[in-house]
C-alpha cells in the first residue's frame, strides 16, 4: 500500500488514490505493504491506496496461500462441524416467550435459508489460526484441555454473536429498503410486516448482548458495541447523505466500512483478545477482517450488475433502483462525468437507471471494482501471512484456509 500525504483525491484509470487527511467520518487502519507493522490512523484521517491489475492480486494471492499447504482447502468443510453445532444453538437462543417473536427471530435461521455462514467460517478458522499461544504452551494434562476447550466455547460465542448481530442488521435493513425477497425466499417485513420485522431484530441484538456480557470481558464488549453503533451510522449516512457525499469514493468506502467490515473487522480481533494475543496480532486480525469485508461488499456491489436475481436471492440492480451510488457507478462517472446529471436526477426514473447502466456498460466501471475489491482481498492475505510463525498442521491449515477466502470472496458469482 501507499501511503501519502495529499490535497486532493487524484483519479485516472488505473489508480484510485484516496486522501490522507482530515476526514469527517470516522477511524480506519491499514498495514504498508513495506512492513507488517500496524498503523493507526486517528479518527480524523483516512489512507491513500493504489490499484494494480486484477491479475497481478490473484497472482499475489495464489502464491502467498501456496506458500502454507500445498493442496487446495474448502474452508467450510474444515469448521463443518462446528457450524453444524453453531446453528443449533443459534437456534435454540433466539426462542422468545411469544410464540410469533420466536418464528419471526428464527425466521433466518431455520435450516435451508440460515445463508452461506460466511463470518462463522471465518471466525472460526480465525479462532484455529490464533489459539498458537494456547496450542504451544498447553500441556496434555487435563487442565491444558480444559484451558483449550473454554477459550474455543468462548470463541464460538463470538462466532454465534455476530451471526445474531448480522441478521438483525438484515432485518431492519429490508424494512428500510422496504425489500420482498432475501435469500431466495420473502423477506421477513413481506411475510409478517414491518412491526413484527423490527421487534425481531431488536430481539435478536438483545440476545447478542446478553451472550456477550456472559464473556466477561470489557474490551471485546466495547468491540462489539462499537460494531452495532457503526451499523446504525452507515445506514444513516445512506439515507442522509448529499450529493456530494453521494459521488465520493472516500464516503462510499467509509460507509461501507461501517454497515459491512466493522462487524467481522472487530469479530476477528475479538477472537484474538480471547485468545490472549498480543495488540499486534489483534491488529492483524481485524485488518484481515476489515479488508476481507471491503472486498465482500465490492464483489456484491459488482453482482448486483452482473448477477441475476436467482443466483443473489434477491433482486438485481437493487441498489441503483433504491438510489444508492456504489463502487462501479462511483469509477464509471470517473471516466463518463456527464453521468453525474443522471445521480442527481435521482433513479425513480427508469430512463435515468437506463443512462447509468448505459455509461457503466461502456466504462471500465465493474472491472475497476473488481480491482479495488482483489487489492483489499491482497491486504487480507498479507495479514494472516503476517502472523507469528508456527509449525503446527492444524493452525497452518486454518491459516491457508483464511486465505484462500480470499480469493473465494473476489471469485463469487453469487
Amino acid at each position: 500500500m501507499v501511503f501519502s500525504r495529499i490535497l486532493r483525491i487524484t483519479r485516472n484509470s488505473s489508480c484510485w488514490f484516496l486522501s490522507h487527511r482530515p476526514s469527517p467520518y470516522g477511524l480506519l487502519l491499514s498495514i504498508n505493504s513495506h512492513s507488517s507493522t500496524p498503523k493507526v490512523f486517528n479518527h480524523r484521517e483516512t489512507y491513500s491506496w493504489t490499484v494494480p491489475s486484477f491479475h497481478v492480486f490473484k497472482h499475489q494471492i495464489h502464491h502467498q496461500s501456496s506458500s502454507l499447504v500445498e493442496e487446495q482447502l474448502d474452508p467450510f468443510s474444515l469448521v463443518a462441524d462446528e457450524l453444524s453445532l453453531l446453528a443449533n444453538r443459534l437456534r435454540s437462543m433466539v426462542i422468545a416467550e411469544v410464540p410469533k417473536l420466536s418464528s419471526a427471530a428464527e425466521y433466518f435461521f431455520k435450516m435451508g435459508v440460515q445463508g452461506k455462514r460466511f463470518r462463522p467460517t471465518v471466525l472460526l478458522l480465525m479462532a484455529t489460526a490464533l489459539n498458537v499461544r494456547i496450542l504451544e504452551t498447553a500441556t496434555a494434562s487435563s487442565v491444558g484441555d480444559s484451558l483449550t476447550t473454554e477459550l474455543r466455547e468462548r470463541q464460538q460465542s463470538i462466532a454465534e454473536i455476530t451471526e445474531m448481530i448480522h441478521v438483525a442488521s438484515l432485518l431492519h435493513d429490508d424494512v428500510l429498503d422496504d425489500a420482498d425477497t432475501r435469500r431466495g425466499i420473502g423477506s421477513l417485513n413481506l411475510v409478517m410486516g414491518n412491526k413484527v420485522s423490527v421487534l425481531a431484530g431488536d430481539f435478536l441484538l438483545s440476545r447478542a448482548c446478553v451472550a456477550l456480557a456472559s464473556l466477561k470481558n470489557t474490551e471485546v464488549v466495547s468491540l462489539l458495541a462499537t460494531v452495532v453503533e457503526h451499523l446504525v451510522t452507515g445506514e444513516t449516512m445512506q439515507m442522509t447523505s448529499t450529493s456530494e457525499q453521494r459521488c465520493s469514493m472516500e464516503y462510499y468506502m467509509q460507509k461501507t466500512y461501517y454497515k459491512t467490515a466493522s462487524l467481522i473487522s472487530n469479530s476477528c480481533k475479538a477472537i484474538a483478545l480471547l485468545a490472549g494475543q498480543t495488540t499486534e496480532v489483534a491488529m492483524l486480525a481485524f485488518e484481515y477482517g476489515k479488508n476481507l469485508g471491503l472486498a465482500y461488499q465490492l464483489i456484491d456491489d459488482v453482482l448486483d450488475f452482473t448477477g441475476t436475481s436467482a443466483s443473489l436471492g434477491k433482486g438485481s440492480l437493487s441498489d441503483i433502483r433504491h438510489g444508492i451510488v456504489t463502487a462501479p457507478i462511483l469509477f464509471a462517472m470517473e471516466e463518463f462525468p456527464q453521468l453525474r446529471s443522471a445521480i442527481d436526477r435521482g433513479f425513480d426514473k427508469p430512463e435515468n437507471i437506463d443512462a447509468a447502466l448505459d455509461y457503466l456498460g461502456k466504462s471500465r466501471g465493474i472491472q475497476r471494482t473488481r480491482e479495488l475489491a482483489a487489492k483489499h482481498a491482497n491486504l487480507a492475505a498479507t495479514a494472516i501471512n503476517s502472523l507469528p510463525e508456527t509449525d503446527d498442521e492444524e493452525v497452518r491449515k486454518s491459516r491457508r484456509a483464511l486465505v484462500d477466502l480470499t480469493q473465494i470472496v473476489i471469485t463469487r458469482n453469487k
